[in-house]
């Protein structure tokens, strides 16, 4: 019954995972700087790094780990393209949006680190997880800052 419940909470944090490594991705090719597109793809990429051990976990418990991320962000980032490329030519815009994601796969970690139900041991990949989602989450909020400021 314990696995189940970590699967369940490691499977949400794996599809939020791939929504935000496709999430850098379109935002790669939506950046006008080289910079941004740099970073925005050494992001995507370490958040497949991210999903795969959290989807490790979840064979290591003996569930099925989810393979692709939410319809909901799919359709997300339709809309996030189209508003993009309708109304903005500039990196700020899609800073803003990168960002905005972050914001949602930090409070889905910082939710899950609250759960009292999850296993001490896959707790601990889930901080371990974390920090890589913290670190992405407060370097887009600094430069979100400075394209404001």
């Amino acid at each position: 019954m314990q696995n189940d419940h970590d699967i369940k909470t490691l499977n949400s944090l794996v599809e939020t995972t791939l929504d935000s490594a496709d999430g850098y991705a379109e935002a790669a090719k939506d950046a006008k700087s080289d910079a941004l597109v740099a970073l925005f793809r050494d992001r995507s990429l370490e958040r497949r790094q991210v999903a795969t051990t959290l989807q490790q976990r979840v064979r290591e418990l003996g569930g099925e780990p989810e393979e692709e991320g939410t319809v909901l962000a799919s359709a997300h980032r339709m809309f996030v393209n189209l508003r993009t490329s309708l109304t903005s030519n500039d990196n700020k815009a899609v800073v803003d949006e990168v960002e905005r994601g972050e914001d949602h796969i930090k409070s889905k970690f910082e939710n899950a680190m609250k759960d009292k139900d999850v296993s001490p041991g896959t707790m601990a990949v889930i901080s371990d997880a974390y920090t890589s989602v913290r670190n992405g989450h407060d370097q887009m909020r600094d430069i979100k800052k400075g394209f404001h400021d």
